[in-house]
């Protein structure tokens, strides 16, 4: 029944040195999505239309990752990089500072696309003033599912994909080809997204729902024996599955159907989202056999997750063939593994199933991150599991980690004006032997800041950590630093901000920094509190980029984007999902001043900082200041550099790091996280005993390494200071 396909070569020429022997795959010209009802096929939506079913597997991603296999499989080119073991130093080195774009949120230049926006030349002459080397697309291949011939949207913002063609809302592939190109002109490389824990309700599902070929085995997905239909909850009228709840999933559980209670349930919420597996309506099948299937979903419902480990491997084939389309065919250097560490259950004897942490997540991305490096690419991982987790799967799998270790607790310090406990997660992580440099700090992103602190929340929640002059159990500290977060950030004395179900908080970094300031009114703000923002998100920016690792950001950090107001996305946040309020849109080169809305309809966010444009004109900007951190970042190599300590410190407002550049010479960041002006002793054992102390942003001396390996230092309230060690 497989259709048969028309190829057409692809036009683009890759840089040879960016991207040696890169291979140029044909790709199918016939997967297209139908635009309307006179375009569709004839006939019902059904298993015994033979021309649905070809319609569906024509648009199906392992049908296109099968086609995309056969043109690179016996190729040379797929032999010249090495790529068993993880290179985070060579990736950082590769694109140092990312822009992390989110395409829904972006206003468009008028008449463009979301992706040939980012690939305007202007705007990449902007970035490359700034020090910014690479630009994070965001998911922008097509999501959301299929309800008979017809396209259903985005359940999760196009975190569910159904295919791997560019959606036509945000661009199209030469467009995406033409940044690349455009990227690279400036030094810089483009990151695309793949997703290898699920897919959107698309073709794929469909097709396994209707027990096609060897479909079924890309999910986690049981078909329910006739006589055990009692089990399942009924699907109601006009959807296409339903929750099951805790009783039931322990009731198929025992039949022996599914592995059943799971490690946690992500995104729970009563009556929406009970447990990990819902059950779909009766079904029937090309073979004429009606079933109903049971399947499983980390995230949301439409959002089936992918099994690894099933006889046809076909999962596997379909999220590989997904990442070589974006490496050899789109031409993006490097690329997001989201959802990653759910790759491996299995059913224990006793206790919930093991579905963190599992061995076969270390495998798959082994599989995933080597194909990636083989094809002179690299990885990074958004893991948000224990220190222990990222340690392992770091180790043979994604080149870089998300830092998922003390993103909260940078939050967390400037919140409280204290960094004890932002020091302690940045001790555990180099006490596991995480390598700093293997971490991508950032800023916001188009998620809910996260305070779900995996670490101390599950493996460690009965280990005890030395923590505000007690003994406290893991378990314990997480509560407590969730508390004081929620009480701090949302709530009558911050209404703008919103917690997201269990996960953490939706805000943006600007928000977080005005409810850290005590402002509750934001529309009440002066020139004075506008300029205390902007002094502590440079302080959040220097934590974040004057480390080794990479440093990103996000265009609400840049214009300082404060949250849209609930009113304004009450549709989108209707069934709890409040991170909406957290993704306003914003207009980086002052495209469309007029515009209320970006093209996909996110209301406009209230930017504190304005365009960047108007910024680089303004020597005292938000941008122009993070251009001088950034040129002090890259001009010291602090991005590659070996961090020796996060020591102790004389006030528990600030934080010092020291690190050891390729040159052996030793450098520190010193920062304070509060609204005092400090005077610190900075002490560690790795300063040099009669060395002097250099501010980097001045070239001045400051002091000079005493003895006990200590200097002084003022620090004017969000300040920080980067210093050299000298002599």
């Amino acid at each position: 029944m497989d259709p048969e396909v028309q190829h057409e070569p692809s036009e683009i020429s890759y840089d040879e040195n960016f991207y040696p022997a890169r291979p140029r795959p044909l790709k199918p010209s016939v997967r297209r999505a139908y635009r309307s009802p006179g375009d569709l096929p004839r006939g019902d939506a059904e298993a015994d239309n033979p021309e649905y079913v070809s319609w569906l597997v024509q648009r199906s991603m392992l049908q296109d990752a099968k086609l995309i296999a056969e043109q690179l499989s016996g190729k040379g080119s797929m032999w010249q990089n090495p790529y068993a073991s993880p290179d985070p130093r060579g990736a950082v080195e590769r694109a140092p500072v990312w822009f992390t774009a989110y395409p829904i949120s972006l206003i468009a230049s008028p008449g463009q696309s979301f992706l040939a926006t980012l690939g305007d030349e202007a705007l990449w002459q902007l970035f490359s003033d700034i020090g910014i080397t690479a630009v994070h697309t965001g998911p922008v291949k097509e999501a959301g599912g299929l309800h008979g011939w017809h396209a259903t949207p985005s359940v999760d913002g196009h975190f569910d994909r159904v295919s791997m063609q560019i959606d036509p809302a945000f661009g199209s592939e030469e467009e995406f080809r033409r940044l690349c190109v455009v990227a690279s002109a400036y030094e810089g490389i483009v990151i695309d997204d793949i997703v290898p824990g699920h897919t959107g309700k698309g073709a794929d599902f469909r097709l396994a729902e209707m027990a096609y070929s060897d479909y079924p085995g890309i999910y986690h997905m049981v078909e329910i024996e006739p006589q055990d239909w009692h089990l399942l909850p009924r699907v109601g009228a006009g959807r296409d599955s339903v929750n099951i709840d805790a009783d039931a999933e322990a009731e198929l559980a025992r039949a022996g159907y599914i592995v059943g209670q799971l490690q946690r349930v992500i995104f729970y919420e009563m009556g929406v989202k009970e447990t990990n597996w819902s059950a779909t309506p009766i079904i029937r099948g090309v073979d004429g056999v009606e079933r109903r299937w049971v399947y499983l979903h980390y995230f949301k419902a439409g959002q089936p997750s992918i099994n690894w480990l099933d006889p046809s491997f076909a999962g596997m084939r379909l999220v590989i063939g997904d990442a070589c389309h974006s490496i050899a065919d789109l031409g993006a250097g490097a690329l997001r593994l989201d959802a990653n560490g759910f790759l491996g259950v299995e059913r224990r004897t006793e206790g919930p199933g093991w579905s963190e942490g599992h061995p076969l997540s270390e495998a798959a991305n082994h599989l995933i991150a080597s194909v990636v490096r083989k094809m002179g690419g690299f990885t990074f991982q958004e893991l948000n599991l224990t220190i222990d987790d990222i340690k392992a799967m770091g180790g043979s799998g994604a080149d870089l980690s998300y830092d998922f270790i003390n993103r909260p607790a940078y939050h967390h310090a400037l919140v409280m004006g204290n960094t004890e406990f932002l020091r302690l997660t940045m001790n555990l992580a180099r006490d596991h032997g995480v390598d700093t440099a293997s971490l991508v700090h950032a800023l916001q992103n188009h998620d809910e800041m996260t305070f779900e602190l995996v670490h101390f929340a599950t493996l460690h929640k009965e280990d005890e950590f030395s923590y505000g002059g007690e003994v406290i159990k893991g378990g314990d500290l997480g509560d407590q630093i969730r508390a004081e977060l929620c009480e701090r950030l949302t709530g009558r004395w911050a209404p703008y901000n919103r917690t997201f179900t269990n996960n953490g908080i939706a805000c943006t970094t600007a928000s977080v920094i005005t409810a850290s300031l005590g402002i509750r009114d934001l529309d009440r703000m002066d020139e004075t509190d506008i300029e205390t923002v902007k002094r502590a998100h440079l302080l959040l920016a220097m934590y974040n980029a004057l480390q080794p690792g990479v440093f990103a950001l996000s265009g609400w950090d840049l214009c300082g984007v404060l949250p849209v107001p609930a009113e304004e996305v009450a549709d989108l946040i209707a069934e709890g999902d409040t991170r909406w309020i957290n993704r306003g849109a914003h207009d980086l080169m002052n495209y469309a001043p007029d515009a209320t809305r970006s093209e996909s309809g996110i209301p406009r966010g209230r930017s504190l900082y304005g365009s960047l444009p108007e910024q680089m004109k303004d020597g005292s900007s938000f941008v122009r200041q993070l251009s001088r951190i950034l040129d002090v970042r890259n001009r010291y190599g602090i991005a590659t550099a070996t961090q020796l300590d996060v020591p102790s410190v004389s006030h528990k407002g600030l934080l010092v790091l020291v690190h050891q550049l390729a040159n052996g010479l030793v450098q520190a960041t010193v920062l304070n996280f509060t609204g005092d002006e400090i005077t610190a002793t900075v002490q560690s054992k790795h300063l040099p005993g009669g060395a002097t102390v250099v501010d980097l942003f001045t070239d001045q001396e400051v002091g000079t390494v005493d003895e006990l390996g200590s200097f002084l230092l003022t620090l004017a309230p969000y300040q920080g200071i980067p210093v050299m060690l000298k002599g």
